[in-house]
């Protein structure tokens, strides 16, 4: 996840939106039980939790299978490792 996205999520200030989900009322209790167990407050709290890991991880893998075609096509057009190299540092350690 990129630098401004993730300064951006920190906000806790954004706005929010009010969805509704219907889930097995099993699920919703066993999120009931363990929520304060992790530190919740309730289980709405861990449910944005849940979710909120399951994004990153998926954002992350998608934005590195991105960066992994751009290195393929990188070299198939003939650009050197080293160049490739310097360049994933100089993007990922500023």
């Amino acid at each position: 996840m990129k630098i401004d996205q993730l300064k951006a999520r920190l906000n806790k200030d954004r706005p929010m939106t009010t969805i509704t989900l219907r889930m097995p009322v099993d699920v919703v209790e066993d999120l009931k039980r363990v929520a304060p167990v992790l530190g919740f407050s309730g289980y709405q709290g861990l449910l944005k939790a849940y979710v909120g890991q399951g994004l990153r991880s998926d954002l992350e893998r998608l934005d590195n299978d991105a960066v992994t075609a751009l290195v393929s096509s990188l070299k198939r057009h003939g650009v050197s490792e080293d160049v490739i190299t310097e360049a994933l540092n100089e993007v990922t350690h500023g």
